[in-house]
């Protein structure tokens, strides 16, 4: 196993970056060699804010609910005082901020993939070639670069190879 984890670092230094090694067993110090490389997704703080913001929604939404409504919570009567907020019971609101979290989370994760990847692309890029959807393609043959979007015919000599061939055949 060293001599592999020597050459993933030999590959490393000479500018190989995206490699992959299969081994029997579990190797963290090959893991260590090719994941220090890697570019590390933005996505992730998407979702931590996505979390944060559940966790801190859930919390003033249970504390306010329970102190509009008079709820009892936990055994206890939630009351505003002048010292803050007294006889709150935490513990059942924590459900509640789970259940935010992992929601919200979920939901800035997948904006931050639409954002992050650019997925709403509203003007076509500079490689799209409009000719590309003129006529389909048909039993795999590619189209001309013309502008009637026919079949380009193929060189005289590429043409009849496979004539010549059979010909031959038949006269062997």
């Amino acid at each position: 196993m060293d001599t592999t984890v020597e050459r993933s670092r030999s590959c490393g230094r000479a500018g190989y970056h995206d490699l992959t090694v299969y081994t029997p067993i579990p190797v963290h110090e090959i893991e260590e060699v090719l994941e220090r490389d890697r570019p590390v997704s933005r996505v992730r703080i998407f979702t931590l804010l996505g979390g944060l913001t559940g966790i801190a929604s859930a919390f003033l939404i249970t504390i306010w609910t329970s102190m509009v409504w008079g709820q009892v919570t936990g055994g206890k009567f939630m009351q505003l005082a002048s010292g803050g907020i007294i006889g709150s019971s935490l513990p059942p609101f924590f459900i509640i901020a789970f259940e935010m979290m992992v929601l919200f989370g979920g939901f800035a994760t997948v904006i931050g993939m639409i954002v992050l990847g650019r997925l709403p692309r509203l003007k076509a890029s500079a490689t799209f070639d409009p000719r590309v959807h003129q006529r389909p393609l048909r039993r795999g043959r590619p189209l001309r670069a013309g502008a009637r979007g026919r079949r380009a015919r193929a060189p005289a000599h590429r043409r009849c190879r496979g004539s010549e061939i059979a010909m031959k055949a038949r006269a062997a």
